[in-house]
């Protein structure tokens, strides 16, 4: 009686191993041949190995069908992933590295800021030409500013001002204009939305003069919290 057992357990294992058994995941064939298969995963009184025959093809599908949705997740991991690091935005960036002291303004009309020295530009969405951020995508940015002056010496006109602007307008003003301090500095920090496309800038208000050196008195920063699509 055992050697008849174990012929017909040696009988399924040369039967399996002669079946097309596919490993290609999700592109593979899981279905049985009509023609070719064994007549034990259609018959289970035919023999004691039917049993365990059909249990390999049930183990076979359920591994494939595991493979496909393994697969299909990992591919949507994958384009996350690559959507995060698309989105990627910061920069900060100071008005010079010089050694000596220099100032930009005072002029007769509002200018843009143009911050030469850069800390860090990911993304490439701040232009160190112009002096203006363009937001990359849709989200919530955080922006921050800082802006020093030196009158040079005591009873001088102290105009240490800046203003944030986001497409040309007026987000936050920072202004300290006196004749007691000799220099001074201020700093805001706000958290706005900001479509693909809209400009940041740091502007300079009519008479107003910003002063820095390596010490980087004067940064304007930006990055993005999160994007909204």
């Amino acid at each position: 009686m055992r050697a008849i057992v174990l012929l017909c357990l040696l009988k399924g294992v040369f039967v399996q191993a002669d079946e097309s058994y596919t490993w290609g995941g999700p592109g593979g064939s899981t279905d049985t041949d009509p023609n070719t298969a064994n007549v034990c995963l259609a018959d289970q009184s035919s023999c004691g190995c039917c049993l365990m025959q059909q249990q390999i093809h049930r183990i076979k599908t359920f591994f494939n069908t595991s493979l496909a949705e393994l697969e299909l997740q990992l591919t949507q991991t994958r384009n996350i992933l690559n959507n995060v690091r698309a989105s990627r935005s910061a920069f900060s960036v100071a008005l010079n590295n010089d050694d000596n002291l220099k100032c930009f303004g005072p002029f007769r009309d509002d200018k843009v800021v143009t911050y030469s020295h850069i800390f860090m530009n990911l993304g490439n969405g701040y232009n160190q030409q112009t002096g203006i951020f363009t937001a990359p995508r849709a989200g919530t940015y955080s922006l921050a500013l800082t802006a020093y002056s030196d009158a040079g010496s005591p009873g001088n006109t102290l105009a240490a001002c800046a203003a944030l602007h986001v497409n040309g307008k007026s987000v936050a003003d920072l202004r300290e204009k006196n004749m007691q301090d000799q220099e001074d500095s201020a700093t805001v920090v706000v958290a706005v939305h900001l479509n693909a496309g809209d400009q940041v800038s740091a502007n300079l208000p009519i008479g107003c003069f910003l002063c820095d050196n390596k010490n980087h008195y004067n940064t304007f920063s930006g990055f993005l919290l999160y994007a909204t699509n």
